[in-house]
C-alpha cells in the first residue's frame, strides 16, 4: 500500500492495518503515516474554517465547517443518478441550505417546523437515495449547524456568498470523481422512487418528522441551542430500529462523557487555552474510529462557543439535556412509528 493510499484510510482502517501488521518496522511506519494523516486533516479543517471566516466573518466559519463537510464527503460519495444530474442535486441541497436555516429563524416555532420539515425532507431525498453512503449526516447536519448559527443583514448575504462558493467547489470535485458512474437513473427518479410503503421512504419521514418535532419542543420550552436535539435526533435515527437502540445509548452515555472531560479542560487548562479546546476534540475525533468516542471529542467544539454564551455550567447542563432527550425521544418515537406500521400491516393482511 502506498503512502497516498494510506491517507484515504478511515481511522478504523489505519488501526486495523496497524494491528495487522507483524513486521516492527512496518508498523511504525503505518503509526507515523497514522499520526501524519491525522494533524493534516486536523490543518487543512482549520485553514479551510480560517479562510472562509476571513472572508466572510467570524458569524459566518459555520459556512467553512458545512461546505467542508460537503466537499469530504463528495469526494467519494454519489447519489445513486447520473452524474450530471448529481450536479443538479448538489445545486437543490446547496439551495436549501441558502433560504431554509433564514426562513426558518424568521418565523415563530410552529411555523419553523413545518420550514424545517420540508427543507430537511427534501435534503434526504436529494442527497441520500444510496442509503449506504449515509449523506444525510452530512446535509442535514450543515442545515442544523446553519440553523443554530443564524445570521442576518450583510453577513447573510456574505453567507450566502460563501455557500455558492461551496456549491460551485462540490460540483466540480464531484463530477471529476464520479464523471464515470454508469447510472440510469435521472434526477427525476429521486422523486418518483420516494414511497411511504418502502423501508427507505418511511425513514426518510421518520428522520423528518423526530428531528423537526424536537426542535420545536426546544423551541417551545423556550431553551436555546434546538439544533442540539436536532443533532442528536438525527445521529440517532438510523434506517432500522434494531440499530438505533445500540446508538442511543451510546450518544446519550458518551455525551456526559465528553461533557465531563470538557469541564476538566476548563477547569484546569488557562482561559487563553480556552479556543483551542475545540481543536483538541478535533484531534480526538481523527483518532477515534468508532462513533462512542467521537460522540466524547465532538462535544468540546459546541461547548466551546456555547460557554462563552452562557457561562461553562448552564452549557453542559444544556448539552446533556438537549442529546439525552434526543436520543430518548428518538428511540420512543421510532418504536411507537414501528408498532403503527406493524398494525397497519397486520389490518391490510386480515381485510385480504
Amino acid at each position: 500500500m502506498t503512502f497516498y493510499q494510506e491517507l484515504q484510510l478511515s481511522s478504523t482502517g489505519s488501526k486495523q492495518l496497524i494491528r495487522n501488521t507483524t513486521d516492527k518496522k512496518e508498523k511504525r511506519r503505518h503509526i507515523l503515516i497514522y499520526n501524519f494523516k491525522v494533524y493534516l486533516v486536523m490543518a487543512f479543517c482549520v485553514a479551510v474554517v480560517t479562510l472562509y471566516s476571513k472572508i466572510t466573518g467570524n458569524d459566518n466559519s459555520v459556512v467553512g465547517v458545512t461546505v467542508l463537510l460537503a466537499v469530504l464527503v463528495l469526494r467519494q460519495a454519489d447519489f445513486g443518478i447520473r452524474t450530471t444530474h448529481g450536479l443538479l442535486s448538489i445545486a437543490g441541497i446547496f439551495s436549501i441550505l441558502i433560504i431554509g436555516p433564514r426562513l426558518s429563524n424568521m418565523v415563530s416555532p410552529v411555523p419553523a417546523f413545518f420550514v424545517n420539515a420540508v427543507s430537511i425532507l427534501l435534503l434526504m431525498i436529494l442527497g441520500c437515495h444510496n442509503v449506504i453512503m449515509y449523506n444525510h449526516s452530512t446535509f442535514v447536519l450543515g442545515y442544523l449547524l446553519l440553523m443554530g448559527y443564524d445570521v442576518t443583514g450583510k453577513a447573510y448575504v456574505l453567507r450566502v456568498e460563501g455557500l455558492l462558493v461551496g456549491m460551485i467547489l462540490c460540483m466540480v470535485i464531484f463530477y471529476k470523481n464520479q464523471k464515470n458512474r454508469p447510472y440510469r437513473r435521472t434526477f427525476l427518479d429521486l422523486f418518483r422512487e420516494f414511497d411511504l410503503h418502502s423501508a427507505r421512504g418511511r425513514w426518510y419521514l421518520r428522520l423528518t418528522l423526530i428531528v423537526s418535532s424536537a426542535m420545536l419542543i426546544m423551541s417551545l420550552l423556550g431553551l436555546p441551542r434546538a439544533m442540539w436535539a436536532g443533532i442528536a435526533c438525527m445521529s440517532v435515527c438510523l434506517p432500522f430500529t434494531e440499530d438505533c437502540k445500540g446508538r442511543a445509548g451510546k450518544r446519550g452515555m458518551f455525551n456526559i462523557v465528553g461533557c465531563l472531560l470538557f469541564v476538566v479542560l476548563y477547569l484546569v487548562l488557562p482561559k487563553s487555552m480556552y479556543p483551542y479546546i475545540g481543536m483538541i476534540g478535533g484531534i480526538g475525533v481523527g483518532y477515534s474510529a468508532g462513533y462512542a468516542w467521537q460522540t466524547v471529542f465532538n462535544t468540546f467544539g459546541a461547548l466551546s462557543i456555547a460557554s462563552g454564551l452562557f457561562g461553562m455550567p448552564a452549557a453542559v447542563l444544556l448539552r446533556i439535556g438537549a442529546n439525552v432527550f434526543g436520543a430518548v425521544y428518538t428511540m420512543v418515537l421510532n418504536t411507537l412509528g414501528d408498532k403503527l406500521v406493524q398494525y397497519i400491516w397486520v389490518r391490510k393482511k386480515a381485510e385480504i
